[in-house]
Formats: C-alpha cells, sequence, structure tokens
C-alpha cells in the first residue's frame, strides 16, 4: 500500500553530518532512500528545520544548506526519488519513483523578509508552519507561555501561502495562533500531532481543534513521537491507532493522515522504528478499518484534500 508521510526531519541529519551520512542506505537514519522502498512510501516530505538558538544572520543559510543537501543528496543521488514542486506532480510519479516534497518547520529563517520565503517557494518548499515551539517573529509557537497569535507579519506570510496553494501548519502554534490561522489560511493542514484527549501534551490538539480543521477541509497527520501518544509506559501501534480512532469519531475519517517525525524523534513506537517498518502499522489498520478505508488514512486522504 502507498503511503503519504507528511513529516521527517532526515535533512537535519544530513545537515548535521556535513554530507557525511548518505541518504540512499545510511543505518543511522530512520528514513533512508531504502527504507522508504522497504516501507512503501510514495511521497515523502522532507523538513526544514533550524534550531532557535542559531544565531538570527546564520539562520537562513542554514536553511539554505539543509536544501542543498536535499537537491546533492536525496535526489542527485536517488534517480528515483522525484522533486514534488506542483501539487499534480503526486500523480504523474512511475511506478517505483517516490515524490520528495520539501516543507518549512517555523519560519524563523527568513527573519522578517518575505523576498526570502519567495526564494524557499522558487526551490520548492510546499508546506510552511509558522513555528517551532519557540515564539518568533510570525506567531507564538506550542512551548512560549505568552500564547499570543498571529503578528501583522504572520497574517502576510499565511497570506502568501494562499496565493501560492502552500499547506500552512499548525502542528507547532500556540491555541492563539492555530485559531488566527483557522481565520485565515485557505490550505489548514497539522503535519504531525495527535489527540490531545487521549494525550495531553501542548503538542496535540483539541477536540475543538480537531473538528474546525475539518470543518475547513484540512487533514490531520498522526505523529509516532511516543510522548504525543502515550502519556507514559512503553507505546504500541495499537496505542497510535487510538489516536486515529479518536479523530475517526469526531467526523474526520476522510481527513486523517500519517506525519511520521522520522529521524526527528529519539523514542519510537515499538515495531515501528522506522520508515521500512510501514507495513506493521497498515496491517494492524486493516484488522480494524475496511481497505479503502485505510488506503484512505495511507494516502488517498491527501491526494483528495490537497491544494486544487
Amino acid at each position: 500500500m502507498n503511503i503519504i508521510d507528511l513529516h521527517c526531519d532526515v535533512l537535519l541529519k544530513l545537515y548535521e553530518s556535513k554530507g557525511k551520512l548518505k541518504f540512499q542506505n545510511a543505518p543511522e537514519l530512520d528514513m533512508s532512500y531504502e527504507k522508504l522502498k522497504q516501507g512503501g512510501v510514495k511521497v515523502q516530505a522532507f523538513a526544514i528545520f533550524i534550531y532557535p538558538d542559531i544565531k538570527s544572520d546564520e539562520k537562513f543559510q542554514v536553511a539554505l544548506d539543509q536544501i542543498h543537501y536535499f537537491y546533492s543528496d536525496v535526489l542527485a543521488n536517488n534517480p528515483n526519488m522525484k522533486l514534488i514542486k506542483e501539487w499534480s506532480d503526486i500523480d504523474h510519479l512511475k511506478e517505483g519513483e517516490i515524490g520528495a516534497l520539501l516543507t518549512l518547520e517555523g519560519v524563523d529563517a527568513i527573519g522578517n523578509d518575505l523576498q526570502k520565503l519567495s526564494i524557499l517557494y522558487e526551490l520548492g518548499v510546499r508546506s510552511i508552519g509558522l513555528t517551532w515551539n519557540n515564539a518568533n517573529l510570525a506567531a507564538d509557537g506550542a512551548g512560549e507561555k505568552r500564547g499570543a497569535g498571529l503578528t501583522s507579519f504572520g497574517r502576510e506570510i499565511v497570506d502568501f501561502n494562499n496565493r501560492h496553494k502552500i499547506l500552512t501548519d499548525v502542528s507547532h502554534l500556540c491555541e492563539k495562533a492555530f485559531w488566527d490561522v483557522m481565520g485565515e489560511a485557505k490550505y489548514p493542514i497539522a503535519s504531525h500531532s495527535n489527540a490531545k484527549s487521549l494525550c495531553n501534551h501542548v503538542r496535540n490538539l483539541s477536540d475543538e481543534q480537531a473538528k474546525a480543521m475539518f470543518n475547513k477541509n484540512g487533514m490531520i497527520h498522526v505523529v509516532y513521537c511516543p510522548p504525543f501518544v502515550k502519556a507514559q509506559g512503553d507505546v504500541t501501534i495499537s496505542n497510535l491507532i487510538e489516536h486515529i480512532d479518536h479523530f475517526c469519531s469526531l467526523g474526520g475519517a476522510n481527513q486523517i493522515g500519517l506525519g511520521s517525525d522520522f529521524d526527528g524523534i529519539t523514542q519510537k513506537i515499538i515495531n515501528l522504528e522506522d520508515a521500512s517498518m510501514y507495513p506493521n502499522l497498515v496491517n494492524e489498520l486493516l484488522k480494524r478499518y475496511s481497505e479503502d478505508t485505510v488506503k484512505g488514512f495511507a494516502y488517498q486522504n491527501f491526494l483528495d484534500h490537497r491544494p486544487k
């Protein structure tokens, strides 16, 4: 079964290794080309992430450096990895090809300069989360105690996204900023978040937030980070599926997807430790849902709800 995964942090690992790790088959990576093939992944989103403590005037260069590894390693060294720049490109992937989509996890890299955002768009970024957990010039993240909403600059970014059919990712926003985005964004998604009512973590979404996403044609992609799945103890695939069950109960069966966060997490779900293990998740889902519904979670829901 094909898989579309909306979030991983492998570019950060490639950047931090200064090119020593190779995307094709480095065993240190949760998500390599070989593991994507083994797992049946058809489209993988690659996040650009910049740590908040990097100096402001260096952040844009770090983003460009990660994009460099995306082009020079992920794409150039693996001919079956194909850049997705238009949403329709997914439909033209041939047998054996895997789509590669660039995303931005927090706009810290652009400072207050929308021209830099235009550059990232030209380089292929098609999904943008305004923040990571910290505050920046666009909004407050989930970890910022102040909990303020979108700034005027943040609204400009959402408008940019709307005009260019870019997804606006709510996964790391504080709640006030989330609701501001819901009032502005044409294409909202949560690239890697779970249900707060099952696991009360600041990074998860409340039932009210989830229903708002579903009412606005938005997708929620469940994340495999154990602390976002269950408060403590070992975490199983069944525990993750409980979040899918819950979002279905809120009316979102056709708007649920997958957002692993592989290479951005250190703890792992048992039997779902890397991208090669996607069949384990699919098989467990097939025990509980029809094949068409599981295809929806795996890839079809995203295809149905991507920007047109």
